[in-house]
C-alpha cells in the first residue's frame, strides 16, 4: 500500500493537474521561444551566429545536468522547493540575458541560468508530482496531459515574444518575460511532496543503490542514448528554424506561424502520446515517431521552399515534437517505480539535453563555416534512424528487484 504523500492528502487530484499543466506552460513557453530573439541581438550586438548558439547549447545543457540534481532535491524536500529555486534562476538568467554587455554574459544570463531554471521548473519536476498523485493506469494520461501543457506554452509564446520584440524591443520583451515567470511560485503549492513511501513488499534503497541498478538496466540505457536523438533534432529546430526561413528566401512571420503550428499540433500531439503509450507498446511508438521525424525532415528538405510546405512540416513535426515525452516518463516509472522517478527521469533527460547541446551549438557552429544548415539537417534524419533501432529492443517491464519482492 502506498503512503500517500502530502500532494495527495491535502489537495484534490484536479488541481494538483491544472496547477501543474501551468507551470509547464509557463516554463516552457520562454526557452522556446529564444528562437525569436537570435537576429536581434545579433544585429545590435554585432555578433555572430556561433555566439547565440553557444549561449542556447549552453542553456541545453544546464538544463539536462540541472535535471537530476532538482529531481533528486524534489524527492528529498519536495517540488515546491525545487519550483520556487527553478524560478528564481530562470528569472535572474532573463533578466541578465536582457543586459548582456559582452557574450560571456549572454552565455551565463541565456545559458547557465536559463538552463538550471528551466530544469528547476520543468518536465521532469511536473510530471514526477503527477506521477506520485495518480493511480499507474493513469499515468500515461496525465503525462500527456502535462506536457501537453508544456506544448501550449510554447503556442502561446511564439506570437506573444515577436509581438513583445516588435513592440516594446527585444530587452523588454526579456524582462516582460521574466516578470511572467511569478506564475510558477504561485501555482506551485498543489504539487507539494516528497517521494513516495516505500510500497509493501518492495527492497528499500538509498540513492545510491537506485542509480546503480538502473545504470546496470540494459533497457534504461537504451532509453537513454535514444532520448539523446530527441533532444538533438528538436533544440536545433527550436534555435535556427526563425533564422533558417529568413535564409530560404521567406518572410519572418512564416518562421513564427510554424512554431506557433508546432505549439498547436504538439498539444494534439502530446495528448494522443499518452492515451496511445496507455494502450500499446511504449518502445515501439517510440521507434515510429522517431522514424516519422526523419521522413518529414527528408520530404521537407526535398520539397521547393514555400509557406505551405513549411506550414505542412511544422504540423506533421508539431504532432511528433514532445510525443515523445510521456512513454519515454512513462518506461522510468513502469521500470523503477516513481520513488526515484524525478532523478531517474532527470538522468535520462540530460541525455535529451546533450543532444539538444550538440544540435544547437553545430547548427550555429557549421553555418558560419558552411553558409547553410543543411549539413545538420540530414545529421538529424539519420540520428531519427538510430534512435528507432535502439528503442525498439526495450522492455516494458519492472526491473526483477521488484518482481521478487513483490513475490515473497
Amino acid at each position: 500500500m502506498t503512503t500517500p504523500s502530502p500532494a495527495q492528502a491535502r489537495f484534490p487530484l484536479w488541481l494538483i493537474v491544472a496547477s501543474g499543466c501551468l507551470i509547464a506552460a509557463v516554463s516552457f513557453g520562454p526557452r522556446s521561444a529564444m528562437g525569436f530573439f537570435q537576429l536581434p541581438v545579433l544585429g545590435e550586438k554585432g555578433w555572430d551566429r556561433t555566439t547565440f548558439s553557444v549561449a542556447m547549447a549552453i542553456q541545453n545543457l544546464l538544463w539536462g545536468f540541472g535535471q537530476p540534481l532538482f529531481g533528486a532535491f524534489a524527492d528529498r524536500f519536495g517540488s515546491v522547493k525545487a519550483l520556487l529555486l527553478g524560478a528564481g534562476f530562470y528569472a535572474a538568467g532573463l533578466v541578465l540575458m536582457a543586459f548582456a554587455a559582452s557574450p560571456i554574459w549572454l552565455h551565463v544570463g541565456g545559458g547557465v541560468l536559463v538552463g538550471l531554471g528551466v530544469a528547476g521548473t520543468s518536465f521532469g519536476i511536473v510530471l514526477a508530482a503527477f506521477a506520485r498523485a495518480v493511480t499507474p493506469q493513469q499515468r500515461s494520461f496525465v503525462f500527456g496531459l502535462g506536457t501537453a501543457a508544456g506544448s501550449f506554452g510554447m503556442f502561446l509564446y511564439s506570437p506573444l515574444s515577436q509581438a513583445f520584440i516588435d513592440a516594446f524591443g527585444w530587452v523588454n520583451a526579456l524582462l516582460i518575460m521574466a516578470g511572467m515567470l511569478a506564475i510558477i511560485p504561485l501555482a506551485a503549492f498543489p504539487l507539494a511532496g516528497k517521494g513516495e513511501g516505500r510500497k509493501a513488499g518492495e527492497v528499500d534503497q538509498s540513492i545510491r543503490e537506485a542509480l546503480a541498478e538502473a545504470l546496470g538496466h540494459r533497457s534504461y540505457l537504451l532509453l537513454v542514448a535514444g532520448f539523446f536523438v530527441c533532444g538533438f533534432q528538436v533544440a536545433f529546430i527550436t534555435a535556427h528554424f526563425p533564422a533558417y526561413i529568413r535564409d530560404i528566401g521567406l518572410e519572418p512571420k512564416w518562421g513564427v506561424y510554424a512554431l506557433m503550428l508546432i505549439g498547436l499540433f504538439n498539444i494534439v500531439g502530446s495528448i494522443a502520446s499518452g492515451i496511445i503509450g496507455n494502450r500499446h507498446s511504449k518502445p515501439i511508438f517510440l521507434a515510429l515517431i522517431y522514424l516519422g521525424r526523419s521522413l518529414a525532415v527528408t520530404v521537407f528538405l526535398w520539397l521547393p521552399p514555400s509557406p505551405a510546405n513549411v506550414m505542412a512540416f511544422a504540423v506533421v513535426m508539431g504532432l511528433l515534437w514532445l510525443s515523445t515525452v510521456p512513454p519515454t516518463n512513462g518506461l522510468v516509472a513502469i521500470m523503477f517505480g516513481t520513488r526515484y522517478l524525478g532523478m531517474l527521469g532527470g538522468i535520462v533527460f540530460l541525455s535529451h539535453q546533450v543532444g539538444s547541446f550538440l544540435g544547437v551549438w553545430l547548427g550555429g557552429w557549421l553555418y558560419d563555416r558552411t553558409g547553410s544548415y543543411d549539413v545538420v539537417w540530414w545529421l538529424g534524419v539519420a540520428l531519427g534512424i538510430f534512435a528507432a533501432i535502439v528503442h525498439w529492443p526495450i522492455r516494458e517491464q519492472a526491473v526483477e528487484r521488484r518482481k521478487l519482492a513483490a513475490a515473497e
